[in-house]
This record gives C-alpha cells, structure tokens and sequence, in this order.
C-alpha cells in the first residue's frame, strides 16, 4: 500500500522475514507478520504485531505524540531486569485511515533495541 500527501509518501509491505527484537539481550518480540513501513525521509520501521510482544516486560507510557500522516502514537516503557527503558515501543492505536494497516502493531526505536530481520541487523 502506498499513500502520498503534499510530497509526503508511505509505503507498507509485509517484511516477509522473521523480525526480532531484544534489549538488554532479552528477546522482548518476534514476528513472522510484521510489516515494514517506509515513509519520506525516514528510515524503514519494523510494526510488529502486538501479540507478537512480550506483554510482561510493557509498561504504559504517559507519552503521546502526533503525526500528521499517520495520527496519534502511543507509547510503552519496557521493564527488563529491573530497569526501566523508556518510551522503547510506540503505536497507533487508532491511526488514519491512510495507514490503518499498522493500528495497534508495535514499533521500537531501533536506538534502544536491537532490531534483527531473519538474524540481520536491520
């Protein structure tokens, strides 16, 4: 699916791989039904189903931020060992229609954790 705005283009696929994601080297995801989301100026992001995510380890997060070609993102602190990562995982729980494939699918800042895609560095 492909969706331009005013220059602005979003593109979502199906990753077609296994996507897995650790922190701390804890595996905290893994998905054979993530997609992969490309959007104008940046880099590819990985949305994972969340039933693909281990619900232990999630902490509600306060932080709400908004996109203007995606809608407003929810965020999740991740708690592993006994420290806290902050703000490692948001979402679109209701997100526009343009990009409705990804509402309620998690993405992590791949800063904060390590994303693999078939056990390559994404």
């Amino acid at each position: 699916m492909s969706e331009r705005v005013g220059g602005h283009s979003i593109r979502i696929e199906p990753a077609a791989a296994r996507v897995t994601v650790t922190v701390d080297g804890v595996k905290v995801a893994e998905s054979e039904a993530a997609v992969v989301l490309h959007e104008t100026g940046l880099p590819p992001r990985y949305y994972l189903p969340a039933n693909d995510v281990d619900a232990g380890v999630l902490r509600p997060s306060e932080l709400h931020t908004t996109c203007p070609f995606k809608g407003e993102a929810s965020y999740h602190s991740l708690e592993i060992d006994g420290a806290t990562h902050r703000d490692v995982i948001w979402y679109y729980p209701d997100p526009i229609p343009e990009v409705a494939q990804i509402a309620g699918m998690m993405s992590f800042y791949p800063e904060r954790a390590q994303i693999l895609v078939d056990g390559r560095p994404a």
